[in-house]
This record gives C-alpha cells, structure tokens and sequence, in this order.
C-alpha cells in the first residue's frame, strides 16, 4: 500500500465530512433542533405508507445497525484486509477500535446538540436518547466503509459488487430510522457524515503511523523479496 495515496484523499475525507457535519449541527443548535427541509415531508411521506410487511422489514433491518453484527463485519474486515496471522491480529482490534471510538463521539455529539426525536406517535420501533446524530446510521456508515477499504485493499473477484452490497445495506439502515419514525432525515444525513469524517482520520492515521510490516499489501517479515529469489535463481 502506498501510503502517500492514501493519506491525503483520507484527509480530504475526513476534512469535507467534518466541515459539513460542523454546518449542519450548527443549524440543528440555531434552529432550536426543529425539522429541517425535507425532515417533515419524509417523515410524513413514511407514515402514509406503512404497511405490516414494510415496517417488518424495516424493523429487521435497522437491527443489523447496531449491536454484535456491527461488530462482527468490522471482524471480518480485518481478516479481509491482511494477509498472514500476525496482521490479522492487528487489524481486527483497530477495527473495533475505530468503531467503538467512532460511537463514542457520536454519543458526545448527541449530547452537545441536544436534539428531540420525532413525536413519539409515529414510532414504529423503540429508541432512547437524543435524535441528532443517528446511531444506527453512524454506526452501519462506519462498518460498511472499513468493510469496503477492506475489500479494496484486497481486490477480490466482484469487489464492485460486493461494495455495493455494502453500501445498499449500510444506507438502507440510515433510512429505516426516517421510516420507522424514530428519527428525522437530517439525524440520518448527519449519522453519514460524521462516519465519513472519523473514517477519514482513521484511515489517514493508520496509514500514516502504522509500523511498514503492519501494512496491507507488504510481505510478510521474513519473506523474500522478488528481488533477493531472483538472485537466488541466478546462483
């Protein structure tokens, strides 16, 4: 891996994203936490077409947003990522890492802005705490990107199927929250852009500071190099 590569669209990542999760919970905190444009009509827009069938579905989706299956995908994007035992000893914990940390300060953000869910009426599911950010959002947007920085880095057959897959499920998510009505679509747009930022720190950071024979993509310690077989054929 090329570290100078990957280090600067990181930061480019994670500046974009925390500047405009920045611009929207301060308008969120001026606004008084009130609905912003769209957050109504979409709320509204879900209410009017439930049915028993979609809220079941979207009940079981939005539970893979949270708890051990998180936590299992961020596992198996470790052991994508790496090659070799040694590695994937590393990788796995900075992963869980990178995503407990990331809940965290989204639990920190929720608490500084203080946002009120939609009106308890138009849930469909159960939820506690303050609105602004989307846990479930956050925290599927953040496995699903270290899943699929996993599967690049490896570049398996159907890579670009697979990442959409990802994609689909960890925006699916997002939406969900809008549907059951425990959450407002800026909470959502929120949840992606927090996740997008810290993703971005974290991937830069790693990339920057990881020690070289923890790297994706370098050899093993202890393998040849091409160059020193090579010689070796020669003799």
């Amino acid at each position: 891996m090329n570290r100078g590569r990957v280090t600067e669209p990181a930061g480019t990542l994670a500046l974009a994203g925390w500047m405009a999760f920045a611009v929207l919970a301060a308008v969120l905190v001026s606004d008084q936490g009130g609905p912003l444009y769209l957050d109504q009509g979409l709320l509204s827009w879900s209410v009017g077409h439930r049915t028993p069938v979609t809220v079941a579905l979207a009940r079981g989706l939005t539970a893979t947003g949270t708890g051990v299956v998180p936590y299992v995908m961020v596992a198996v994007a470790g052991l994508i990522a790496v090659r070799g035992a040694r590695r994937r000893l590393v990788a796995v914990p900075l992963g869980m890492l990178c995503l407990g940390a990331g809940q965290a300060v989204r639990l920190g953000m929720m608490e500084l802005v203080g946002r009120a869910r939609p009106p308890g009426q138009d849930w469909q599911t159960q939820a506690s705490g303050w609105s602004f950010p989307s846990g479930h959002t956050t925290t599927s947007a953040l496995t699903a990107g270290l899943l699929i920085a996993a599967l690049c880095l490896r570049s398996p057959r159907g890579r670009t199927t697979l990442c959409v897959l990802v994609a689909c499920w960890a925006a699916g998510v997002g939406l969900t929250r809008v549907f059951l009505g425990v959450h407002w679509f800026s909470d959502v747009v929120g949840g992606w852009l927090l996740a997008a930022g810290w993703l971005g720190v974290c991937v830069g950071a790693l990339a920057r500071w990881l020690p070289a024979h923890h790297v994706p993509c370098a050899p093993e310690p202890g393998t040849p190099r091409p160059s020193d077989t090579a010689d070796r054929q020669v003799e």
